[in-house]
Parts: C-alpha cells; sequence; structure tokens
C-alpha cells in the first residue's frame, strides 16, 4: 500500500515548520494571500523556507492573485509547487512553468460529474485538492469537512484531501478514500484560552498525533 503523504498548511513560525518536518510532514503550506489570517509576506515566507532541512516540500497558496504576486515570490521563495486556491484559469495556472495543485470546492449540491468535469478543466495539475466551500470569506483552513462520498473515484491526477481533518477522523477518511495525501491546517492549530483555535499557530503535539494517525491508517 502506498504511504500517504501529509502536508501542513498556513505555517508562520519557524517553530512550526521545524515540529511539523520533525514529525514527519512530507511538505509545508505557506499562505501568500493577505486576505488570511496565516498569510505570511514573501520575505518571512523566504526565512521560513530557508529553515526547512532538505527532501521536505514547499508550497506557497495564492487564491485569485496578481501574476507579478506569483512572480516575485517564485523570485526569491523555493517554492516546489504552487498551490491555486481560488478561480484560477487552467491557463493562468500553468503559465508560471511550475508544478502546481489546484483546489476544488466541494459544496453540498456538487455531484462526481461536476467535480470530473472541474478536475478535467486541469489535466496538467500534479494533484487535485479536494476542500470545503469558502466560508466566512476564506477559501479555506475553516476547519470544515463536506460529503466524502462526493468525491470521484477515478481521478486521472492525485487526490489531495483537505477541508476539516484532525487526528479524530484523518484515519477514516485514509481508510475510504485512499487519498496520495492529506492536508490540514485549523486542525493542527493551538487552542486558546476560550477553547478556539489560534489561526496560524501549530501545536507540536496535535501535528505529531494527526500524523500518527496518518501512519494508523496506512498499516
Amino acid at each position: 500500500m502506498s504511504r500517504t503523504r501529509v502536508k501542513i498548511c498556513g505555517i508562520t513560525r519557524i517553530e512550526d515548520a521545524l515540529a511539523a518536518t520533525r514529525a514527519g510532514a512530507d511538505a509545508i503550506g505557506l499562505v501568500l494571500w493577505p486576505g488570511s489570517p496565516r498569510n505570511v509576506s514573501v520575505e518571512k515566507a523566504r526565512a521560513l523556507a530557508a529553515a526547512v532541512p532538505p527532501f521536505v516540500s514547499i508550497v506557497g497558496l495564492f487564491v485569485d492573485p496578481d501574476p507579478e504576486h506569483v512572480q516575485r515570490a517564485l523570485a526569491s521563495v523555493p517554492l516546489d509547487f504552487l498551490q491555486f486556491h481560488g478561480a484560477e484559469p487552467p491557463d493562468f495556472c500553468r503559465s508560471f512553468g511550475r508544478r502546481y495543485l489546484k483546489a476544488v470546492p466541494v459544496d453540498g449540491k456538487a455531484t462526481e460529474v461536476d467535480l470530473l468535469e472541474y478536475a478535467a478543466r486541469y489535466p496538467d495539475a500534479c494533484g487535485l485538492l479536494f476542500d470545503a466551500p469558502p466560508s466566512g470569506g476564506l477559501p479555506g483552513g475553516t476547519g470544515q469537512t463536506f460529503d466524502w462520498d462526493a468525491l470521484p473515484r477515478h481521478l486521472a491526477r492525485p487526490l489531495i484531501l483537505s477541508g476539516g481533518l484532525g487526528a479524530a477522523n484523518v484515519g477514516e477518511a485514509i481508510r475510504r478514500l485512499k487519498p496520495w495525501a492529506v492536508d490540514v491546517s485549523s486542525g493542527v492549530e493551538a487552542i486558546g484560552p476560550d477553547g478556539r483555535t489560534i489561526r496560524g499557530t501549530k501545536d507540536p503535539a496535535r501535528i505529531a498525533a494527526f500524523i500518527e494517525e496518518v501512519r494508523n491508517a496506512d498499516g
């Protein structure tokens, strides 16, 4: 059985990047969209990338960006992949000459045919990331799940599962869907005194627990 890859997204601090890689994350995600509470500047992204050890992929996340913003990030940050999380058309995604992931929002009305048609528009994406629909002005990282049964079972590109994942449900998700990778952000964030997640601040123990459940499901 193939090992499920793990991406920890929304990294904003060097200590969180190191905690993720020590726990066994395959990739970290840097949000380069100003509308996100997990946004980092290009300069901060460069510092975070410099702290990441070898053989861990660095993914830059964008939401309907200006081309100049993507080019500026590519010129400064050693991004291995671009992740487009908005309504970017295929030509835009491929225009930077870099491998890219395309997020696919799964709302309550989406059918398998709808999702297959959406995915077919991005034949050169190196992976398709299925996430909950936008909520509260955010395209992702909302901690919300969606109906996993709506997902296509025969995709031409690797399936990456996101949306409301945590240590409590990622094992079930892997056993049911057998995705190529899982992507988590809010599900491994620190919990504040009010019981809410602190967006942009990861909890090393929650990261470790999440990855342990992934490995258990793989086993």
